[in-house]
């Protein structure tokens, strides 16, 4: 019984760091986010759609200020009205075309519910000092320190460039 009680943790246990994950790039690669180690990480839920789609240009502006400090990572999400376009390419082309996006975006992926990716699972229950729970909207941000672990979360009003934010890169 202990043996099958061992075993089932093991396979339950919750991953320790954000570098046990990977997701695939908006063009269909694979990305280990151990790749990042030693490096901040800022994971953004974004939508094309949304009035907080201008926040792109800032984020933009952001890697291009601390990239070489913090990777950027934009994961587009539908989950919230609807406000994401419906495939990959339409929001790579949307996100260059109008942001000239160079920062790195996943493939669309879902952010809550049932079907919520493993990542947005594990950051929106991880311990952190701002609070956990579901994502409310799009363009929360969560901010992973150099050892991997989850240290700040921002709501959506937060902007990429706010001192509130940009104080802890």
């Amino acid at each position: 019984m202990n043996t099958l009680l061992i075993l089932l943790s093991l396979l339950f246990t919750p991953p320790e760091s954000i570098y046990n994950f990977s997701f695939k790039t908006i063009d269909g690669k694979e990305v280990k986010l151990s790749k990042f180690k030693g490096k901040k990480i800022l994971i953004v839920n974004t939508a094309s759609k949304c009035g907080y789609t201008p926040q792109y240009e800032d984020l933009e502006k952001l890697h291009k200020q601390y990239g070489k400090d913090v990777v950027l990572i934009g994961f587009p999400a539908g989950n919230f009205g609807g406000q994401e376009l419906s495939t990959n390419a339409e929001i790579q082309d949307f996100c260059k075309k109008n942001f000239g996006v160079t920062f790195l975006l996943s493939e669309k992926v879902s952010v809550k519910g049932e079907d919520i990716n493993p990542l947005f699972k594990y950051l929106t229950s991880a311990k952190n000092p701002d609070f956990t729970g579901d994502i409310n909207w799009n363009f929360e941000k969560f901010l992973i320190n150099e050892k991997g672990e989850l240290v700040h979360r921002f709501r959506s009003k937060v902007t990429p460039l706010s001192p509130e934010l940009t104080k802890n890169l």
